[in-house]
């Protein structure tokens, strides 16, 4: 069968200097089987299937996959999935919220001036890191434990542990060796910076490390922990993707107790797939 399908570039508003999406707009009729090998196949960090919503509160679904698994949440897939269906006709029910429907629940997207937003989840782990696990944490990023000003579980779904070091400078010179967990990484910018931090993350697959360009659950997560403990202030811009030679851009504001993470995205690739 022959779907409509895009690759969106997501957090830029540059093409090719952000994290690109696949996304299939119309995954109905489609096992998790032959999602899975069409993930493989496109090699990114992931790709979505666009489905009609269970829920009458949610305007569409979505399943997300990486090259090896399903994730219940991740959060550069749900902007570009977002951007996706707006763009191919999607009506929200609402006038300036969309509701998308994901393994972990219903996800709130806002329109904002500067491109979309998502309501960042409830943490589903949260709270100091325990000290073994941080020297193995240093060990991995080849810094000293000194380096580590802070660790902290931050997982809202694909299972980040977070970890802040001293400077944006320190976090670009990383030159992580095996990672075994998701990691992300974080050092402020000086004040006065038009980005407050720099943020890097890092992946295992099939025995190798892997950076991911710009990544929104890691940003969501992070923010909670940087705004509660005082080392950030709302509304701020970080920056990733750097360190490949991309231009990532989240910004993160706040509504009330909501933090909501977003960025610009583009449409880089348009046309059908047969499925």
């Amino acid at each position: 069968m022959i779907r409509d399908f895009v690759q969106v570039d997501v957090f830029t508003d540059t093409p090719y200097r952000g994290n690109p999406l696949a996304v299939v707009l119309d995954g109905d009729g489609l096992s998790t089987e032959q999602m899975q090998r069409f993930a493989h196949w496109t090699n990114l960090s992931e790709t979505t299937f666009v489905l009609p919503p269970t829920t009458p509160e949610a305007d569409y679904r979505v399943r997300i996959f990486t090259p090896a698994a399903e994730l219940p949440f991740a959060g550069h897939p749900t902007l570009g999935t977002c951007h996706a269906w707006l763009e191919a006709g999607g009506r929200p029910a609402g006038a300036d919220t969309i509701v998308q429907e994901c393994g972990a629940g219903p996800v709130r997207v806002r329109r904002t001036g500067d491109g979309l937003a998502f309501a960042a989840p409830p943490l589903l782990r949260d709270g100091p890191v325990e000290e073994d696990l941080v020297l193995r944490l240093a060990a991995m990023l080849g810094v000293e434990r000194a380096a580590i000003v802070d660790a902290q579980w931050a997982d809202n779904g694909p299972g980040w542990v977070a970890v802040l070091l001293g400077s944006a400078e320190e976090v670009l010179a990383l030159r992580p060796g095996l990672v075994d967990l998701d990691l992300g990484v974080a050092g402020p910018y000086p004040a006065g910076s038009p980005e407050a931090f720099e943020v890097r993350a890092f992946f295992p697959n099939n025995g190798a490390t892997v950076e991911d360009p710009v990544t929104g659950s890691l940003n969501a997560s992070l923010a909670g922990w940087l705004l509660r403990t005082g080392r950030a202030a709302a509304p701020y811009t970080a920056s990733q993707g750097t360190a490949l030679g991309r231009a990532g851009r989240v910004r993160i504001t706040t509504d009330g107790p909501v933090i909501w993470v977003g960025g610009s995205a583009v449409t880089c690739v348009r046309g059908t797939v047969s499925l």
